[in-house]
């Protein structure tokens, strides 16, 4: 029989096991490979509609989309969202100029695996043509 002083320890839900620093330091964002909409307006305190919004006007911002139709956001998503949240609710920037202020910014996000395929495909075009201009 268990004593007085015994109580039950709940394990930790799943979600709030290994968070990661978010962007601006005060928010986390949990190591997922995925995130449902309501996940990332959760997380980040912008409204589900906001969020489409936005994947209309960032091109930064390209959530997959599941075979079912449902968003799901990769972590470079959320962190891309918390950036945009930046640009336009603490330092006020319209949505044309949070737009040109992440162009300008060099390389804002890490390239996905597909920019790094092209450029992959692109050196060994180049590489083929090289030696087909080369061969007798």
């Amino acid at each position: 029989m268990p004593s007085a002083r015994t109580r039950l320890v709940r394990p930790k839900p799943r979600m709030l096991q290994r968070l990661l620093p978010g962007l601006d330091g005060g928010s986390e964002i949990p190591e997922k490979l995925y995130f449902k909409i309501g996940e990332v307006a959760g997380l980040t305190g912008v409204q589900p509609y906001v969020l489409r919004y936005w994947e209309t006007q960032f091109t930064t911002l390209r959530p997959t989309k599941s075979p079912s139709g449902q968003r799901l956001y990769r972590r470079n998503d959320v962190v891309a969202v918390l950036r945009i949240k930046e640009l336009l609710y603490q330092k006020r920037f319209t949505i044309a100029g949070a737009k040109r202020h992440l162009t300008a910014e060099q390389e804002p996000f890490p390239p996905t695996v597909l920019d790094s395929v092209r450029l992959v495909k692109e050196e060994l075009k180049r590489i083929s043509s090289l030696l087909h201009r080369n061969s007798p």
